[in-house]
């Protein structure tokens, strides 16, 4: 086992890397513990929650919303919960999102771990505070930024990880390599699923460097007045796509890093062969590169989006690969661009 420090404003929290789940009792008051995990982890790792209590979610982002959340409140309530409880969220990232919400706003706050069990969760959803929920087709609309007390990463549960759920998450891993690793990006190149999907070690590595460049970037932006809107690279059009045409998140932002790649050719000299380049590594990694949407639907999603600021979006674009910047793009403007792809 590894054992990490990650310092964040005013909190310091650990992570614990290539551990085992049982250790969560010598972090944790067992009998104060409230684990929320989802029907498909607890059905495939039914016997680590033998005698713990633990409330069980429906699986699938269109239940990460606030009906779910009151229903887990409710069962709080049920359980006795109060102030020193301590809630752990088991899963990817719809349930640390929920799981995260929930004890932000719980008695108006209490303590809450994550251990997530994907490749989306390990590498991205579970790492910088931002836990939240969606309200109809808009992504992460509602939430909150509250760090976890640990996070413990148990890379067994990615042997039960279905294979859908690892070309999910790549999209996060190259996304991560395309606004801030260009030597990440040339050895995912080199790779491929299967590499990473056969060798603990090799996964192992590739998930704890995608932490540090989230770590690094968020802890240095918490609040997302900066560099941290960096890490919506591909995430603008994608959110649009993916509540909209019911598509897995990976597959959204890998099309929307696409179009986002398009869109940095025309505002900020980014090559054509480098798009092409990223389109290769997406499709090597079994995600998409294009998809039929309906293109007014989407837009009008998009208006709302977070990152929309009076008349202008501020939109994450390439300068290249492993180096990304933040550019505002007058609405019609964009508008434009967004219509005119293929």
């Amino acid at each position: 086992m590894i054992e990490r420090k990650f310092q964040f404003s005013g909190k310091s929290i650990n992570g614990y890397f290539d551990a085992d789940f049982s250790i969560i009792d010598d972090l944790t008051d067992k009998e104060n513990t409230i684990i929320i995990t989802d029907e498909n982890i607890f059905t495939r790792q039914s016997q680590i929650f033998s005698g713990r209590k633990t409330i069980v979610l429906k699986a699938g982002e269109s239940f990460k919303n606030q009906k779910a959340v009151d229903g887990v409140i409710n069962q709080l309530i049920e359980l006795n919960a109060d102030r020193q409880s301590f809630i752990i969220g088991v899963g990817g990232g719809v349930v640390t999102d929920i799981a995260g919400y929930v004890a932000s706003v719980y008695m108006r706050g209490i303590k809450f771990a994550f251990v997530p069990t994907s490749i989306l969760g390990m590498v991205d959803a579970s790492i910088g505070g931002k836990n939240g929920v969606d309200v109809s087709v808009y992504k992460n609309l509602v939430g909150t930024i509250r760090h976890p007390e640990f996070l413990l990463y148990d890379f067994s549960f990615l042997d039960t990880l279905p294979d859908e759920e690892w070309i999910n998450g790549f999209a996060e891993i190259i996304k991560h390599a395309c606004i801030k690793d260009e030597k990440m990006f040339e050895i995912l190149e080199e790779k491929n699923l299967e590499d990473f999907n056969y060798s603990k070690e090799k996964i192992g590595k590739l998930i704890e460097w995608n932490v540090d460049i989230k770590y690094n970037i968020v802890s240095n932006d918490e609040l997302e007045t900066g560099e941290r809107r960096l890490l919506n690279f591909g995430h603008t059009i994608g959110h649009a796509i993916e509540n909209t045409a019911m598509i897995p998140h990976g597959s959204a932002v890998s099309i929307g890093m696409v179009a986002a790649c398009i869109i940095s050719e025309k505002i900020s000299d980014f090559p054509k062969s480098e798009t092409e380049r990223i389109k290769r590594l997406l499709l090597k990694y079994n995600l998409p590169v294009e998809f039929n949407f309906d293109k007014e639907k989407t837009w009008n999603i998009l208006l709302h989006d977070k990152k929309k600021s009076g008349s202008q979006m501020n939109f994450v674009v390439l300068d290249k690969i492993g180096k990304a910047s933040i550019k505002k793009i007058a609405l019609p403007d964009l508008q434009n661009i967004f219509y005119s792809l293929a």
